[in-house]
């Protein structure tokens, strides 16, 4: 599977915007064929900074940079290129694996 996470900083006025401004392109992207998860989390340091934790199936990778809602998230005059202060930074590997599993170091229940 392909593991990405992406870290966005957003512009101050903006960034309580980020879930709507992202929305049409968070819900095109989980409806894609071969999407496991993509969730977006707000850091508790830094409000402006939204931090996207994305998975797809080996093959889906390829399928989703090519699509048409991902070139229009990714266009520098799109909203979310609008609302950024920076480039996003990012971290993308293919893992083993098929999905969460339980963190062995730790057993509640």
């Amino acid at each position: 599977m392909i593991l990405i996470v992406v870290k966005f900083q957003v512009k101050p006025e903006l960034a309580d915007q980020w879930p709507a401004i992202t929305a049409e392109f968070t819900q095109a992207t989980r409806a894609e064929p071969g999407n496991k998860w993509f969730d977006w989390s707000r850091s508790v340091e830094d409000p402006n900074e939204y931090v996207l934790i994305e998975a797809f199936d080996d093959d889906a990778a390829g399928p989703h940079v090519e699509s048409a809602h991902f070139q229009k998230a990714v266009s520098s005059d799109g909203a979310m290129a609008q609302a950024l202060v920076s480039t996003p930074k990012i971290i993308s590997r293919q893992v083993e694996g098929d999905g969460w599993e339980e963190m062995g170091e730790m057993k509640i229940g």
